[in-house]
């Protein structure tokens, strides 16, 4: 029988409350008014003002156009995370794919080439790669807001050690078969990436979900105004009397925060045995 250890439990009771306490926080702060969090601070008890918070955070137009609302600003925010997470598979697995299967010189260097772009973060090339996107005229779209960050050495590094550890085995059955190259691709090695596939979106999707800096600098149209950028936006006003409204700010942030969970949730299965599984 396995020996209880009161230690260990303690620890992890402490990690799990460590990481609950500011969401609970965050959730039951955003049903008090402005004003209460203002004069009390945050609290743990729930107010009486969450429908009414929430519905208008959810519906109610503003912004300087007055035509923003936080459904729209959560349909920016779920069209980044889509693009960004199923553009950069996409791209990754064609080139991981061909690095591992088409054999050509210098593919070794190439991959490492690729693969040092991690040491180039988005805020090393961002003024560059907002000067070619404003040169072909793309700020305020959705290609310019997706495109430019769709390349991605740690998906190319996950598919190309992915693709390695595939049997040559089936690449020869399929050979014999008569199957090309797009064909083996599309038929054999997509429906064996699966749960590569899976783990690859849940990082990507949160990446493009929580992304701030390069929204705020490439978009002026509140149109294409992301949560983040919602909830910066509201908690800058400060204008003589006028206290922010932290409720509301919380209330995206809660907000923000589910889409990325259930994705998770969603995917937790095949997230972790993308990451784990050897064996093909």
């Amino acid at each position: 029988m396995t020996r209880i250890k009161p230690l260990d439990h303690a620890i992890l009771i402490l990690g799990a409350l460590f990481l609950i306490v500011p969401v609970a926080l965050a959730v039951m702060s955003s049903t008090h008014t402005a004003a209460d969090i203002h004069m009390n601070a945050l609290s743990l008890l729930p107010g009486g003002h969450g429908v009414e918070t929430y519905t208008k955070v959810l519906t109610h137009k503003g912004g300087f156009t007055g035509e923003v609302t936080g459904l729209r600003m959560m349909f920016n925010s779920l069209v980044m995370g889509l693009g960004f997470a199923v553009g950069k598979i996409v791209l990754s697995m064609c080139a991981a794919y061909g690095l591992v299967y088409f054999r050509f010189r210098f593919a070794t260097a190439l991959f490492w080439m690729i693969f040092t772009t991690l040491l180039l973060p988005l805020e090393v090339r961002i003024m560059p790669s907002y000067q070619v996107m404003s040169d072909l005229h793309l700020l305020n779209t959705w290609t310019g807001l997706i495109v430019p960050l769709l390349a991605s050495a740690t998906g190319t590094f996950y598919f190309r050690q992915f693709f390695k550890s595939v049997p040559d085995e089936i690449l020869e059955a399929a050979r014999i078969d008569g199957a090309g190259p797009v064909k083996f691709f599309l038929d054999i090695l997509v429906p064996l990436s699966r749960t590569m596939m899976a783990a690859i979106f849940i990082i990507m999707f949160v990446y493009g979900w929580n992304q701030y800096l390069w929204p705020i600098l490439m978009t002026t149209d509140e149109r294409f105004f992301t949560l983040m950028r919602g909830i910066k936006s509201i908690l800058q006003v400060w204008i003589g009397a006028q206290i922010p409204d932290y409720n509301e700010a919380f209330a995206l942030a809660v907000l923000a925060m589910l889409p990325p969970v259930a994705v998770v949730v969603f995917f937790q299965r095949m997230f972790i045995k993308g990451l784990t599984e050897s064996d093909k």
